[in-house]
């Protein structure tokens, strides 16, 4: 069954317009269509005589939209952001950016993890240009398509055409300087009353998980410090401020060097949760960038996890 004949004008002269409309400039709009401002106001007035209406009121050699002009240029817009996505989809990238690996990631994964190990990656993959952002917003790959690949954290994201993959489990357990983990003592009930607790604003695990973890009771007095990246808790619990509950993999370099123990030597329970997400596009599975950084992603945290020290028992 054939679909009715579409009833729209030209589309050469919606686009002039929509140029127009949303640069304020015939002359501007003239450049990025690479036409002359007299082109750009002839498609325009073509467009005003098919709707028997003005869309710009023309004073003192100004152009500004009118009520009509407006309501068209917010019917266009989310038209012509769809039609530039879905070409953009389609289109090969430009050859500079072929092999360039636009990674988004959190603040204190760049800053702990992922920072520290790039040049390994640079060294091993010297044909793959690394693009780094970060932020601690949730990031959909949907609207974002100027990110490759996506270090999820806390909730994995969920879509259709998306690939999710857990960067491995990771343990979340309750770290200290020796001096602190000194001052608290042997643990008992109710030992919250005696240490700073430090807290994590986007992590997914809190304290009351901990405690009931160990059997123990939350206790009612006040925690201490809360800090919105992770990088700032493990920074806060290496100069002594109380006591973090927060991801090894962001603090084996300090636990190595001594500088934090885990809380009672290891006689408590850890949490232990997967946290850290691989994500990419279904469609960019096969694209040998992705798979080689994905490659060593899981590579060098399993290297990581296996040269890790066990806690004292």
């Amino acid at each position: 069954m054939s679909r009715p004949m579409r009833r729209i004008p030209s589309f050469p002269a919606l686009r002039a317009f929509e140029a127009a409309a949303r640069l304020g400039s015939f002359a501007r709009a003239s450049a990025e269509l690479h036409l002359t401002p007299s082109a750009v106001s002839h498609q325009v007035r073509a467009l005003e005589r098919w709707f028997g209406r003005p869309l710009f009121r023309r004073a003192n050699r100004q152009a500004t939209l009118t009520v009509d002009g407006q309501r068209l240029l917010a019917g266009l817009a989310g038209a012509f952001d769809a039609i530039e996505a879905v070409c953009a989809e389609l289109s090969p990238p430009p050859a500079a950016l072929a092999a360039a690996l636009a990674v988004h990631c959190t603040p204190s994964f760049a800053a702990k993890w992922l920072g520290p190990r790039f040049p390994a990656f640079v060294e091993s993959h010297p044909g793959i240009a690394i693009r780094l952002s970060t932020s601690a917003d949730p990031v959909d790959l949907g609207r974002h398509a100027e990110i490759d690949i996506l270090i999820a954290y806390g909730r994995p994201p969920r879509g259709p055409g998306l690939t999710v993959e857990s960067l491995g489990p990771e343990e979340i357990a309750a770290l200290c300087t020796p001096e602190v983990d000194r001052a608290v003592g042997p643990l008992g009930p109710g030992p919250g009353e005696r240490f700073t607790r430090l807290d994590s604003s986007f992590s997914p695990l809190r304290w009351p998980d901990w405690f009931a973890h160990n059997g123990l009771p939350v206790p009612t007095g006040a925690a201490g410090a809360a800090f919105d990246r992770g990088s700032l808790v493990i920074a806060a619990a290496v100069q002594g401020l109380g006591v973090a509950l927060e991801t090894l993999r962001f603090a084996r370099d300090e636990i190595g060097a001594g500088q934090l123990v885990r809380l009672g030597g290891g006689r408590v329970a850890s949490l232990y949760r997967d946290l850290h997400f691989i994500c990419y596009r279904d469609r960019d599975a096969d694209l040998e960038k992705i798979r080689a950084f994905r490659r060593w992603l899981l590579d060098v945290e399993a290297e990581s996890r296996a040269g890790q020290a066990d806690p004292p028992g």
